[in-house]
């Protein structure tokens, strides 16, 4: 079994290092700090991170089912030509000879728990910005994963806001460039580049709560974008809630152009064979919802924007390692060591060959 410890320094690196850095635009957390400091150990890491290039990982981060389910996905992908990138199925995978390192992040799910209420909310957050650094430094950690990572994607959408600042703030402070993706950054971007206005986001109450999603929206500094963040009441039908959120959304007086679907369970066929039946405007509410929807209305959801944004980054970037093999995948687990310390444990015996054979039935 593979094992890593991430060991906390001494609180004398974490001031030396502010002595030594520059500060970072918005605060980071003290465990950025004090690995920036450890030049001999963790900081090392955090330095070399992607100069390896090609011959990297795409590193996948998250809580389990998320994870899980977004690696089969890039595994059996074939959307784009291998020869020219153009988007057209050439009956050979995407990402052919690339290997995904997924990490699953047992220890810490659900992710939505650091967000209760209660007076040690700050706390918690900054246990969930730890999460995402810890889930960088073993990705990128030879001695932890078998081919360290070339590219993080991190599943969960409140890492957005709490985690890959810290990220990448410790890959600053140590010349580190590995490459960031998240959800909300990459279904922002590619819904707005298709020319949407008006995006509505479809999530839960707690990640609605949050603020993740407006804060990285706030950033994007777009003058002539609305975003809408909503989260309907939970009902056994999903065709159900789509109806209430387009009635919670009514009131707001604007087009829908597009829907973000926080979720990487949900079935966009579903909810597109619900939107044929409001076209049809057999009642008011349809009529009212058919003229609040533009006919380029359209549904984006993670496992697809992710895919889309990895191709075209390993592409443009020349980062594709050109090998001719189906995509590898390995997984790991964290789990607390019997000295209380959060380490990586290799469990490709419960997942590798039953994920390959699943999705080809």
């Amino acid at each position: 079994m593979n094992r890593i410890l991430i060991k906390a320094l001494a609180v004398l690196a974490v001031l030396s290092a502010c002595q030594r850095k520059a500060v970072p635009p918005r605060p980071t957390i003290p465990l950025v700090l004090s690995v920036s400091a450890d030049t001999a150990g963790t900081g090392r890491i955090a330095a070399r991170a992607g100069h390896i290039g090609p011959g990297g990982s795409v590193a996948i981060i998250g809580e389990p089912g998320a994870a899980i389910t977004l690696a089969r996905y890039f595994q059996v992908s074939d959307r784009r030509d291998n020869i020219d990138g153009r988007e057209k199925r050439d009956s050979l995978p995407d990402f052919a000879g690339e290997t995904f390192e997924v990490i699953l992040d047992d220890y810490n799910e659900p992710y939505e728990h650091f967000l209760a209420e209660g007076a040690d909310v700050a706390e918690r957050v900054d246990s969930l910005r730890e999460a995402a650094v810890r889930g960088a430094l073993f990705a990128w950690d030879s001695t932890c994963v078998k081919v360290p990572a070339k590219l993080l994607i991190f599943t969960s959408s409140l890492q957005a806001e709490y985690g890959l600042f810290d990220v990448d703030t410790l890959q600053q402070l140590t010349g580190g460039k590995s490459h960031l993706l998240s959800p909300v950054q990459v279904m922002l971007e590619s819904a707005y580049a298709q020319g949407d206005r008006h995006l509505v986001v479809w999530t839960t109450p707690k990640i609605k709560a949050s603020g993740a999603w407006q804060a990285v929206f706030r950033r994007q500094g777009w003058k002539d974008a609305t975003l809408s963040v909503l989260a309907p009441e939970p009902a056994l039908d999903i065709r159900t809630e789509f109806r209430s959120l387009l009635r919670q959304y009514r009131s707001e007086g604007r087009r829908m152009d597009v829907l973000l679907l926080d979720t990487y369970w949900a079935n966009p066929s579903y909810l597109g064979s619900e939107l044929d039946i409001i076209r049809q405007g057999g009642t008011e509410e349809d009529a009212f919802f058919d003229r609040m929807l533009p006919r380029s209305f359209h549904f984006v959801e993670p496992k697809s924007a992710l895919v889309k944004a990895t191709y075209d980054l390993l592409r443009e970037g020349n980062l594709f390692t050109h090998r001719i093999a189906r995509p590898g995948i390995r997984y790991y687990e964290t789990e607390e060591s019997p000295q209380g310390l959060l380490v990586l444990e290799n469990v490709d015996a419960s997942y590798v060959e039953t994920a390959y054979v699943q999705d080809f039935r």
